[in-house]
């Protein structure tokens, strides 16, 4: 009965959420708390509704309070640790990020594997990797790249750039290679053709490069990128096109 009841609210304040009534949503969740303290889903809740609302120091405390009752809730240690690397306690973040990523590590080699958590670790990586590229550090960008793709094998968009840090390195090869596996994988992506192109181009294969990008405009005839590389290299021998961005 108790079980019925509580689901029953925790639908109505998602309804409320939903109906874009915040303050509803929160009074439901505060009701759920006062007949139940340890109900981590009501507290999880009222951190992202306070999220949304920009008041972040309210979600940060509903986060700790979840991760006080129940360590192991990976949601909350990532929205924790997001929070708390946006208002720079860079160190405190990447402490709770660490710790959950282990647990998702441990869950994974005991064979749990939660996708939606794990995309949002991979996400996470992603994000540092970013950083890491933009300052040309690319050594530690392809660590970072690499620990997003484990997490999120499906995204081919950490594939293309983990394509171009081998490209920076001057590991033009393996470059290719990872490429050529998206295109096998996924025929239809253009911005793997439209990479693949500019790496021949680069090399100086430019009847290649005009194939992947002619290939592009027949699954895309809209694509003014594909038409802009295609006019430069009709002069490529007066145009230099920049490498890999």
């Amino acid at each position: 009965m108790k079980q019925k009841r509580e689901h029953d609210l925790l639908e109505e304040a998602k309804r409320f959420s939903r109906e874009g009534n915040a303050q509803a949503a929160l009074d439901v969740y505060n009701k759920l708390i006062a007949e139940d303290y340890k109900n981590t889903e009501a507290h999880f809740q009222r951190g992202v509704l306070f999220n949304l609302k920009g008041d972040f120091g309210k979600a940060m405390k509903c986060y700790q309070t979840v991760l006080e009752l129940e360590p192991a809730h990976a949601e909350s240690s990532i929205a924790l640790s997001v929070l708390l690397n946006d208002v720079g306690r860079y160190e405190d973040a990447k402490l709770i990020f660490d710790r959950a990523n282990k647990r998702v590590r441990n869950d994974s080699e005991n064979g749990i594997i939660d996708p939606h958590i794990n995309r949002r670790f991979s996400a996470k990586h992603y994000e540092l990797a970013e950083m890491y590229y933009s300052y040309n550090r690319y050594e530690e960008a392809l660590f970072e790249y690499n620990k997003a793709v484990a997490l999120d094998p499906a995204n081919f968009e950490i594939r293309i750039k983990i394509a171009k840090v081998y490209a920076k390195k001057g590991f033009k090869t393996k470059s290719f290679e990872e490429l050529r596996k998206i295109k096998s994988e996924a025929p239809d992506y253009v911005p793997a053709r439209m990479a693949l192109g500019l790496l021949f181009f680069e090399n100086a294969n430019v009847l290649e490069a005009r194939t992947e990008w002619k290939s592009v405009l027949r699954k895309d005839p809209s694509n003014e990128e594909a038409k802009m590389y295609l006019s430069l290299s009709e002069t490529a021998n007066e145009v230099s096109l920049t490498s890999l961005a």
